[in-house]
């Protein structure tokens, strides 16, 4: 029984090995008039590494945020609306490297803008720079035809003059009846009339909520509304419902943003950079091999065994996550390579201190990876800690906000997670199979 459990786990991590290889295959490899391409695989994103605005070159903007004439108690949700509504313009699909972020510096608050690619800052400049908009437009009856080319704004173009300027509040509510999350939202008196008069017009189709001319929600009208007070319902749960009420404050509460520093990062330094950065990682990899063999023999081999498999596992995260490499956070690759092997170490010199006792081999195996565990968990969780207070999740101002300092956190904590995997049980289950003294 236990054989064949460990069969079941060494089959186990050949799968993964195989997949994480295939996965960091790159799409064709030629070699001497053979070419082998990639298999398809059933995963729709894009594979490819993504790199942050110091490898990949780019425009990085930084905003003053003009808050004096917003009350005091709306500030904190008009900055999240901010943040909210600029990370829509620079990102879409919602599948770009690009990051938002507030900070508050010497007492101001601040926008800062990376996207990473981007050559024409200008453009770049002119997509974030502008106050947002929030209309409320109805549905038009479309000849039929043209309904085969009609697009969502040429079937939502009557406008109703509901404007963002008449919204006073916008929340999220608990449906009492089904307990599913809805947005509600007030219009002031004169909103109230107009949005009246909208419902009216509009009663049993649809009136699109429009921000910076895109299409956020296309709420049907089911009844006329005549205080003022509407309720969005759909499909939500609490974080999609909790996105559209911020879009909502967005067009109800512009704050305008001023351009204060603008910084563009050339690409040809990016590579220059990730090639350093390979090479780095491609002798850390080999001193902490030599060192593994020439300090434990065949143990080492077998532990650089796992180090290579927790090489693929750690590329292939960082393509399906994704995660976004910056050069801090390939530092964070580097060192992580050399921590892995810290839990072998423990394990090894346990293992010696048994044999040393007379234990049996397969015993000494078993004990020293029994014993060092406490020592591996101990260590690894402190590491973490300081990973996550450096990565900051919960955006606390008294603590980092940068994104470079992050990257780096994240490569490190994601580095000791797969590295306490491939020490303790990939390691353990090849020496298990091939170590194993009969």
């Amino acid at each position: 029984m236990i054989k064949k459990k460990i069969y079941r786990n060494f089959w186990l991590i050949v799968g993964i090995t195989f997949i994480c290889a295939i996965i960091n295959m790159p799409p064709k490899i030629s070699f001497q008039g053979i070419t082998l391409y990639r298999p398809t695989l059933p995963i729709k994103r894009n594979l490819e590494l993504r790199y942050g605005l110091d490898l990949a070159g780019g425009a990085s903007l930084t905003y003053d945020i003009d808050t004096t004439k917003t009350k005091k108690e709306d500030v904190l949700s008009s900055l999240e609306s901010l943040k909210l509504n600029i990370e829509r313009r620079v990102n879409p699909e919602g599948v770009s490297e690009s990051t938002v972020q507030l900070s508050k510096q010497n007492g101001e608050n601040r926008l800062i803008v990376e996207l990473p690619g981007v050559v024409d800052i200008n453009d770049a400049i002119k997509k974030i720079g502008k106050t947002a908009y929030l209309v409320f437009k109805g549905e038009v009856e479309i000849p039929p035809e043209a309904t085969a080319t009609a697009t969502p704004n040429d079937v939502y173009s009557k406008d109703t003059g509901v404007d963002g300027s008449y919204l006073t509040h916008s929340s999220v509510k608990i449906n009492t009846t089904n307990g599913e999350p809805e947005v509600a939202i007030e219009f002031n008196p004169e909103g109230a009339k107009l949005f009246e008069k909208a419902t009216k017009e509009f009663l049993n189709k649809i009136i699109a909520i429009y921000l910076d001319d895109t299409i956020i929600s296309y709420p049907m009208v089911k009844s006329v509304i005549s205080d003022g007070n509407a309720v969005i319902s759909g499909k939500f749960d609490t974080k999609s419902a909790k996105d559209l009420s911020l879009l909502l404050d967005a067009g109800r509460l512009p704050l305008p943003i001023n351009l204060i520093r603008q910084d563009q990062v050339g690409a040809t330094l990016g590579r220059d950079s990730i090639q350093k950065g390979i090479i780095a990682a491609l002798v850390g990899l080999g001193l902490v091999s030599l060192f593994m063999i020439g300090n434990y023999g065949y143990l080492g081999l077998i532990a650089d065994i796992g180090l290579v498999i927790y090489g693929l596992i750690t590329l292939t995260l960082y393509r399906l996550i994704p995660v976004t490499l910056t050069f801090p956070g390939l530092v964070g690759f580097i060192l992580s390579i050399g921590m892995a092997v810290d839990s072998n170490i423990l394990v090894f010199e346990r293992m010696r201190e048994e044999t040393r006792k007379g234990k049996d081999w397969n015993v000494a195996m078993e004990l020293g990876f029994g014993r060092a565990w406490d020592s591996i968990k101990d260590a690894n969780a402190c590491t973490i800690i300081t990973g996550l207070i450096l990565f900051n999740p919960f955006n606390w101002s008294f603590l980092n906000t940068s994104g470079m300092v992050r990257g780096f956190a994240v490569t490190l904590i994601l580095g000791i997670f797969i590295g306490i995997f491939t020490g303790v049980f990939v390691t353990r289950n090849l020496l298990r199979v091939f170590g194993r003294k009969k």
